[in-house]
């Protein structure tokens, strides 16, 4: 018989470093295939449902912060108590930010009765006090003689909102805003889209 000559089998270990390499690329590679998705997703929500835009102040502290980018339902949205909404309204807040949208929360709209008490440390609408987790801290009376809308009924077709961050927020109590005409409301913030740490739906 003819000596065969026995060729060794090449074998790699579990943990082979060649083979941690080829699963670190598929798993980046499935990453980064999801990650186009999630935008392509957010592209054509943007595009079809809503739009996109970034707090600017501390009103809505602490359900929203400055900086946060938010995403917005648009189309065929129409103003309901309790949502948090972006709005634009010419004049207000005064220059040089007349141009930036002012997110707010909304209290009561058109045919509601609202009266904002200090002493109670309430807002009542049709005489019912609001239940409010969301606000930051008491009400405290504000120093500027022109928040003073503090007793109305809203007009049909308008809305009346306020800042979470009640001390801190120029709302439908300032005269200036008052009650607000729902053609200007751009939309309702549907959720946080980033910083990442407060990514969630807005509530």
């Amino acid at each position: 018989m003819a000596d065969e000559t026995i060729l060794p089998i090449e074998h790699q270990e579990p943990g082979d470093p060649q083979e941690e390499k080829v699963s670190f690329k598929m798993d980046l590679y499935y990453w980064i295939q999801a990650l186009v998705m999630v935008l392509i997703g957010l592209i054509l929500a943007c595009t079809f449902l809503g739009r996109v835009i970034t707090v600017d102040g501390d009103s809505m502290v602490p359900t929203l912060h400055d900086g946060n980018l938010l995403l917005l339902q648009s189309l065929g949205y129409t103003p309901q108590q309790g949502d948090v909404v972006v709005l634009r309204k010419p004049g207000f807040p005064p220059p040089p930010r007349e141009t930036a949208p002012i997110v707010k929360r909304v209290i009561a709209v058109g045919g509601q009765h609202v009266r904002v008490d200090y002493e109670a440390n309430a807002v009542f609408v049709d005489g019912v006090a609001l239940e409010e987790p969301y606000i930051l801290q008491a009400m405290t009376a504000p120093f500027s003689d022109e928040m003073n809308v503090l007793d109305i009924v809203v007009p049909e077709g308008s809305i009346y909102v306020m800042g979470d961050n009640r001390n801190n927020s120029s709302d439908s109590r300032h005269q200036a805003l008052g009650a607000v005409d729902t053609r200007y409301v751009l939309g309702r913030v549907l959720c946080v889209m980033f910083p990442f740490q407060d990514l969630g739906p807005v509530e």
